[in-house]
């Protein structure tokens, strides 16, 4: 084994990226140590270039702030007036100091990605998770955010701290090593959410929350996803009935996934 045809790999990924990612996820675990290396090395790219299909590629939506047309920007000729006319009156052109442009302020948001690692992670379910994180990652870098993700079972991990950002191919390299373990604690995955956003510089703060939302242990999540700003779950859509009356206790915002290649899109749409 060891060998690795890239191309072929990347025209199959881009006819059926829900058949093929899957199997690349397992395949990156693979005993052969050349074709492991190499998978390890394709796939969190194709990955992030699956991830770029959303819409808009940022959270929110950008809006006009007023400065000084020295600091660049697009001219505003309306506020700009008063200190047109004082020049004139003054027999001198006006300086760039004195005039106002509008330039675009992107939104700051800070997000943080719950990953459900419990029981089996198969090819689906990891490159799920690893399509959540380039998705993430490349919206939260597009809006000048903050991002942490947290993989979880009975504990919650921290994969990627807010403190300690990396770039997205990094970050999709980090979910995609992740290996399933037996329990799920909710309650455990949203307290953990929660101390992450708190140093937060961001204004809006979000919990992206990857699971079916089937709890194994005995402690009630409700209280601890009540406690955050802003919670979205993301459930698979063949088994969305436990994820969906969690949200309604929570009182946060659910989409089912059908298709790992709508993620993206879904994903858009619950940050909108």
């Amino acid at each position: 084994m060891g060998e690795l045809d890239v191309e072929a790999v990347e025209a199959a990924v881009a006819e059926d990226p829900d058949g093929v990612l899957p199997l690349l996820a397992l395949m990156s675990r693979a005993t052969d140590p050349v074709l492991r290396a190499k998978v390890q090395a394709l796939v969190p790219r194709l990955v992030v270039e699956r991830a770029r299909s959303g819409p808009s590629g940022r959270i929110g939506a950008g809006r006009l702030r007023p400065t000084r047309a020295d600091r660049g920007g697009d001219l505003d000729l309306d506020a700009s007036l008063e200190a047109v006319a004082v020049a004139r009156a003054e027999g001198r052109p006006a300086a760039l100091d004195e005039l106002t442009s509008l330039v675009w302020q992107r939104p700051s948001t800070a997000v943080c990605l719950l990953v459900d690692r419990s029981g089996s992670m198969d090819g689906e379910r990891l490159a799920t998770a690893g399509m959540a994180a380039a998705a993430c990652a490349l919206r939260v870098a597009e809006s000048g955010g903050e991002l942490s993700v947290i993989a979880f079972d009975r504990r919650a991990e921290v994969v990627v701290g807010l403190a300690s950002p990396a770039e997205p191919r990094r970050t999709v390299e980090r979910v995609l090593g992740l290996r399933g373990h037996g329990m799920t604690s909710l309650d455990a995955a949203l307290r953990a959410a929660r101390e992450q956003l708190a140093p937060a510089r961001a204004r809006r703060r979000i919990t992206v929350l990857l699971s079916d939302c089937r709890v194994t242990d005995d402690v009630d999540p409700t209280a601890a996803a009540r406690a955050l700003d802003e919670l979205l779950v993301i459930a698979p859509a063949s088994d969305d009935d436990e994820a969906r009356g969690f949200a309604r206790r929570a009182g946060a915002r659910v989409e089912s996934l059908a298709a790992l290649a709508d993620l993206p899109v879904v994903l858009d749409r619950l940050l909108g």
